[in-house]
């Protein structure tokens, strides 16, 4: 949505549009092949992948390429700014709503569960994630913009708002003790 909407990517997208063009890769595929060397930066977090990253790692490039492929920019300012922030809530929502379900976060977001996991609050993990991620992405050459950096101070506070809605909680038993 917000590659779409012209008013800057989001910082993980800022990455993948430096790293493809260094790479050759299709920006969808370069989302795949970034899905694999996040994962290794899962290592030292002890995160442990589960089906939803694995599904994650693949469909997210899949579906950018198929998307980016079908669908045209937006030009209207109204539209491109609803895209933006679109973009924004959809995937906060989203992902304490996949991570939420505890099939195994995505391969970014077992960046922010990880440090979470060490002690930093969920907005301070992602944001902190999103900004760095940001930074390198810009000396890779990828370009950034005012969705860009509305992206990386809103997404981090949205998924820690959402997450606990969408937690799974053990039920209690109702079988006889």
């Amino acid at each position: 949505m917000q590659k779409h909407g012209n008013l800057g990517l989001p910082p993980w997208d800022v990455f993948h549009d430096g790293f493809s063009s260094i790479i050759g890769f299709s920006f969808g595929h370069t989302i795949v092949a970034t899905s694999a060397l996040v994962m290794l930066l899962w290592i030292p977090l002890r995160q442990m992948p589960g089906l939803g990253t694995l599904i994650n790692a693949v469909e997210i490039g899949l579906v950018a390429d198929l998307y980016l492929s079908h669908v045209e920019p937006a030009t209207n300012p109204v539209a491109r700014v609803a895209l933006m922030l679109g973009g924004i809530v959809v995937t906060g929502i989203g992902s304490g709503i996949y991570i939420g379900a505890g099939l195994g976060p995505g391969p970014r977001d077992g960046l922010m569960t990880g440090l979470a996991a060490r002690g930093l609050r969920i907005s301070v993990a992602r944001t902190g994630v999103e900004v760095s991620i940001m930074l390198i992405g810009v000396v890779l050459g990828g370009s950034i913009g005012i969705g860009t950096l509305a992206f990386a101070l809103l997404i981090g506070p949205i998924v820690a708002r959402t997450l606990p809605y969408f937690r799974m909680r053990p039920r209690e038993s109702t079988l006889p003790q």
